[in-house]
């Protein structure tokens, strides 16, 4: 510690630049807190205050240390090192500008008011050293009650105050390929700005029928920016399917306060589906192939590396259908954006390519549905609500199975209307 002021004292006499001042004069030692209030409104109980503390010294700094109140009824973190800079005044004169930034969150609602803040200052006055306390201001700073359901003091939703939430979901490998036994390793990673790590969720919870899954280790991390602390935190999963048919995960949803619009919001884990049985690389064959004629055709296209919109055979001839990986892709783009014009583009390259496609969707109730809100959103005047886009990507994804073909009429018409002879 006395190697580093040592230190510093260096730095300062150097920033100083210049004679030391005869003596110490009103307003050549100020010092003040100014507290960052989200979207200029009173916080809730565990959202963060950004409390800038700001000195002026226009004297030779030979020690400092601030001397900081008990900040009863909150909990606080510094926010990176100090800071200490050279500036000039409006007069000219050259000055020592320090600068440290704190959070501070407070437990429960009231009205509060904080202590002075003291910068104790070893300076030279007119070559003699002295110590002086260099004082702030006291601050009012209220804290509002939360009104409704859910907020700071319930259980269940956990309150995640923040400037704005963004979620970031990967596996390794497509969860989608999967078949009994193997397994994947899902990552979430969760990150908001204007809050420390500590601030954010636990795990959330990821259960199933049909699945393990074993819970890896949590990160978390608080990034120090120009604009404020990101919090950042990394859930992990190992997940394996325990049967062979196709396992939905629902999405999970993590309601939050939006500080600036002083709002609730939704982010969202977004649905994924497991197994399937379709293979991840382009071209791979289907596993399991039948006499029928259709496999035999299709089996003469993947020969020559047209794509395969066929897989997954069974005895009775009919196969499974699904639309291709890469407007699977473009469908996720869209709903992750919200972008419906985006998502029903998306999906006119898998009607053209597969027709049928609409035949089956159009006989699922809860696909039928999603498509008339889609086409609503997107060609109805002055527009309509989307769909959960998020959902809808996820039901349009899933293999289905083909239509049967209906049967051919005969191409011998009966003349004049009569029936035709046997």
């Amino acid at each position: 510690m006395v190697s580093r002021r040592l230190t510093l004292l260096a730095l300062l006499c150097a920033l100083a630049a210049g004679p030391a001042r005869a003596e110490i004069e009103p307003g050549d030692l100020t010092l003040t807190v100014t507290p960052e209030r989200n979207g200029n409104a009173d916080p809730f109980a565990r959202e963060m205050v950004l409390l800038r503390i700001h000195g002026v010294y226009k004297q030779q700094i030979l020690l400092e240390e601030v001397v900081q109140p008990t900040l009863a009824n909150f909990s606080w973190t510094q926010l990176g090192r100090d800071a200490w800079t050279r500036t000039k005044l409006p007069d000219g004169q050259s000055a020592i500008a320090f600068e440290r930034v704190i959070a501070i969150f407070p437990h429960h609602a009231g009205d509060f008011t904080l202590d002075p803040f003291v910068h104790r200052l070893t300076v030279s006055d007119a070559g003699t050293r002295k110590v002086v306390d260099v004082r702030s201001g006291s601050i009012h700073l209220p804290v509002a009650a939360w009104k409704g359901a859910g907020g700071p003091d319930a259980k269940e939703p956990w309150w995640l105050p923040a400037r704005d939430v963004a979620i970031t979901d990967s596996w390794s490998p497509d969860p989608e390929t999967l078949k009994i036994g193997e397994s994947t390793r899902r990552i979430v990673t969760i990150e908001a700005q204007g809050m420390v790590a500590e601030g954010l969720p636990p795990r959330p919870v990821m259960r199933t029928r049909g699945i393990l899954t074993f819970a890896g280790p949590v990160s978390r991390e608080t990034i120090i920016t120009p604009q404020g602390p990101v919090a950042r935190a990394t859930y992990q999963w190992d997940v394996k399917p325990a049967i062979a048919d196709i396992i939905p995960l629902d999405a999970i949803k993590i309601p939050w306060f939006d500080t600036v619009s002083r709002t609730m919001r939704e982010a969202e884990i977004p649905a994924r589906q497991i197994g399937g049985g379709l293979p991840d690389r382009e071209g791979e064959a289907p596993r399991e192939v039948s006499a029928s004629p259709y496999v035999i055709a299709a089996s003469g296209l993947a020969a020559f590396g047209i794509g395969l919109a066929l897989i997954g055979y069974g005895a009775g001839g009919r196969g499974r259908l699904r639309i291709d990986r890469a407007t699977r892709r473009a469908l996720r783009r869209a709903a992750d954006t919200g972008d419906a014009t985006a998502f029903r583009a998306a999906l006119g390259p898998a009607l053209q390519s597969e027709p049928g496609f609409a035949r089956i969707w159009r006989e699922d109730p809860a696909v039928a549905a999603g498509l008339d809100a889609l086409d609503r959103a997107v060609y109805a005047p002055g527009g309509a609500a989307p769909p959960d886009l998020r959902r809808l990507a996820a039901l349009l994804s899933r293999p289905v199975r083909e239509p049967r073909a209906a049967p051919e009429a005969d191409p011998l018409k009966p003349l004049d209307g009569a029936p035709a002879p046997p």
